[in-house]
């Protein structure tokens, strides 16, 4: 069997039709979810692209695999799904972007050259890259976002696009008297992209992963990553107009959320992204734009689900559709993500199996609460392997997709966020150790801790669906914050890093050692079988011991 897993960056997850989303109609996500389970509770391990991929591709908390924001390299030698799948037969490519940095000190400790086949896995986060494409051709005074090579920049300079950086010019630009009208500012954001659509960075990658399903051998893992529905929030004709503002919904935010806030949320509320989105005239060009990128996104899906059916592949391909964080167009007066409402951490999931061990869940939802951790563990059982639960710490979700009954699965949530290197750590006066988050969440209460001395945030997502009501300085919630820090402990105290040794080596290694002569603490012998003390019995052969000096008068007599 084979798995397409397909990512899109910064999709909502309630921004589908089977999501309940009542304009953006998304049919071929709604064909995956017609045909496998659609997980209404799924979570990300960090609201921030970087620190959420490095979790979903290592199936490890951000803190276990360190990689905990944007640009943080994933150390060398950090076991990642690659690594899992190959050891089942199954290899493991990427299409698209990872966000991931590689770790070139540890590389050159170890004498990994990156163009070597295992320095150019751990440069792609494990991945044999087919078209790796990071997707943010940004340029500055300082040069280029990022350094690397863009096969999509290559691409369109090969369809007559001319320039340095098309991308920025043509793909995520309009056009405004004459003039380039950026996607990087919001006001352009209702303008068709200057591009021919079907040469857009989604379309583009959609003809990628199907020349990679025409030229490839299985069994494979495809990692197809999108960079949209992601900012620069700007799509090409037909889509840059399909949705008006009768469309868009109203914003989950209340004036009370600004009244005396926790200072932490208050730091992310007054950032320029934020104010941008607290206008009403911003969210206007803006949202249609993304439902756009959206439906582009879907009609794309379509595509690439049509060629799996023609060329006879749907039926051994696994279908895993999600995302790496969520969006808060201007929700909790916030933009971007960055913060743990569910706008930000929940994202959309929606797996399909084949196989006819899944035929009796096919198109129901499932409820538990899942992590994206969860995902690595699914392949390598999907693949045939048994998970090394020493190493990945999420849990397979094969069992819901065969509709099995499973007790005791998870009575909550984590996610991280460290804020280290952005300005609002140096506003808050917090040292880069303490400008860090963590969210747990057990279905209904959600609680917010702060290192760095600040008091917790809480929320009731059962009588307080929006999040809009903080209980965390409330006294008449103690006792479920003090349970869910209990939680919060627990999770902190679990074995994370003994990922070289499982507890099936450990139990095979009680007791080894005695069997390779290894006998302390014996007061006789007859504490042990007599096998594992046989050498240490028999006559002397010769002997070196000296001899004390009554011995050595009866010796010489």
């Amino acid at each position: 069997m084979n798995i397409l897993f397909i990512m899109y960056d910064q999709l909502r997850f309630d921004y589908l039709s089977c999501a309940g989303h009542p304009f953006l109609h998304t049919p071929n996500f709604d064909r995956v979810a017609a045909n496998g389970v659609r997980f209404t509770n799924a979570y990300v391990q960090s609201p921030i692209c970087g620190a959420s991929r490095m979790s979903f591709y290592t199936g490890r908390y951000v803190s276990s695999h360190g990689a905990q924001w944007n640009g943080f390299p994933l150390r060398v030698g950090e076991v990642t799904l690659g690594d899992h799948l190959r050891e089942h037969g199954m290899d493991c490519w990427l299409l698209g972007k990872t966000h991931m940095k590689a770790d070139a000190k540890g590389m050159a400790r170890l004498g990994l050259s990156a163009d070597s086949t295992i320095g150019a896995r751990q440069s792609d986060c494990g991945f044999d890259a087919w078209a790796r494409d990071d997707g943010l051709w940004g340029q500055g005074p300082d040069g280029l976002y990022d350094s690397k090579r863009s096969p999509y920049n290559e691409y369109l300079k090969s369809k007559g696009y001319d320039g340095e950086n098309p991308w920025a010019d043509y793909a995520n630009a309009g056009i405004s008297d004459d003039q380039i009208a950026s996607g990087w500012m919001f006001r352009n954001a209702d303008k068709p992209a200057n591009i021919r659509e079907e040469d857009s960075e989604t379309p583009w990658l959609t003809s990628e992963a199907i020349r990679f399903i025409d030229e490839t051998k299985g069994p494979w893992c495809a990692h197809v990553s999108f960079i949209k529905p992601h900012w620069p929030y700007i799509v090409p004709s037909p889509y840059h107009d399909m949705y008006g503002h009768n469309q868009i919904q109203q914003p989950r935010r209340h004036a009370s959320e600004l009244d005396k806030p926790h200072p932490v949320l208050a730091a992310y509320q007054d950032t320029r992204v934020a104010t941008a989105f607290q206008q009403d005239d911003v969210r206007e060009k803006v949202i249609p734009a993304y439902m756009g990128l959206i439906k582009q996104c879907d009609d794309q899906l379509g595509r690439l689900l049509d060629h799996l059916e023609a060329s006879g592949q749907m039926k051994d391909t696994m279908i895993v559709l999600t995302s790496d964080h969520g969006d808060y167009l201007g929700d909790h007066w916030l933009g971007e993500k960055d913060f743990f409402h569910e706008a930000a951490v929940k994202i959309p999931l929606i797996i399909f199996d084949p196989r006819a061990g899944a035929d009796s869940t096919r198109g129901t939802t499932c409820d538990a609460l899942v992590e994206s951790i969860d995902l690595a563990a699914t392949f390598v059982e999907a693949a045939g392997g048994e998970v090394p639960d020493h190493i990945i710490e999420g849990k397979s979700l094969m069992p819901w997709l065969r509709g099995e009954t499973i007790d005791g699965w998870r009575e909550y949530v984590i996610s991280e966020y460290d804020y280290s290197v952005t300005p609002r750590c140096k506003a808050l006066g917090v040292s880069p150790r303490d400008a860090r988050m963590f969210m747990v969440f057990d279905g209904r209460w959600k609680l917010i801790h702060f290192e760095g001395g600040f008091r917790p945030m809480l929320f009731d997502l059962e009588t307080d669906p929006d999040e809009f009501t903080d209980l965390g300085a409330d006294p008449a919630f103690q006792d479920q914050i003090d349970r869910l820090y209990g939680y919060l402990g627990a999770w902190g105290r679990r074995m994370s890093q003994r990922v070289t040794v499982s507890d099936t080596d450990i139990q095979n290694m009680r007791g080894a050692s005695l069997r390779r002569g290894i006998m302390p603490f014996l007061v006789d012998g007859s504490e042990v079988p007599a096998e594992l003390t046989q050498k240490y019995h028999g006559p002397v052969r010769q002997t070196f011991v000296p001899m004390t000096q009554s011995e050595e008068e009866n010796h010489g007599n």
